[in-house]
């Protein structure tokens, strides 16, 4: 490899991380709920792709490609995950309280919006989460599913509109 081709290389994956980079952290810390291991599961995705690109690989669309090896990360990661027992914690200190002073208004209702993606029929969660949350375009959700845009559009649409009409129930639930 050549001093000039190592050198687009860099300047590739450097536009890709500045890019890319926030919104693969708030993916990652919204999957594994740690900040640290979210951002060394970011930096390891970054490495891969590297790894990959060096080897001659050829990335035609850099954001569903770093979205998808942090994926896989997410997953080993979650195969790796050790379960604490309560016990342990209440060795090294843990004491677990009954303070509910948290009012339901200060719960974000982005937050609460994107929790109830997981309530949704399984065939519109896979598609609201790669649109809403990973930020998606049409043309990468329908190279990643093997679907066109416009039934990806179309999923999209009634996903968001029966994930409108659960806040809503979730909504009057609480005002109740």
């Amino acid at each position: 490899m050549t001093q000039e081709e190592e050198n687009k290389q860099q300047i590739i994956l450097t536009v890709a991380h500045t890019d890319h980079e926030k919104g693969l952290n708030q993916y990652a810390f919204f999957k594994v709920h740690d900040n640290a291991i979210g951002q060394d599961l970011v930096q390891d995705t970054f490495m891969k792709t590297w790894k990959f690109i060096v080897r001659g690989g050829q990335v035609h669309i850099m954001k569903a490609f770093l979205y998808h090896i942090l994926n896989r990360l997410i997953i080993d990661q979650y195969r790796k995950r050790k379960n604490t027992s309560l016990d342990t914690l209440l060795e090294k200190g843990f004491e677990p309280s009954d303070d509910n002073s948290e009012d339901v208004g200060d719960v974000l209702d982005g937050k609460s919006a994107i929790s109830m993606i997981q309530h949704l029929p399984e065939m519109y969660q896979k598609i609201m989460h790669m649109r809403y949350v990973q930020n998606l375009s049409l043309k990468e959700m329908s190279l990643i599913t093997g679907k066109t845009r416009n039934a990806i559009a179309v999923q999209t649409h009634r996903g968001l509109a029966k994930l409108k009409i659960l806040y809503n129930s979730e909504s009057s639930i609480m005002m109740a």
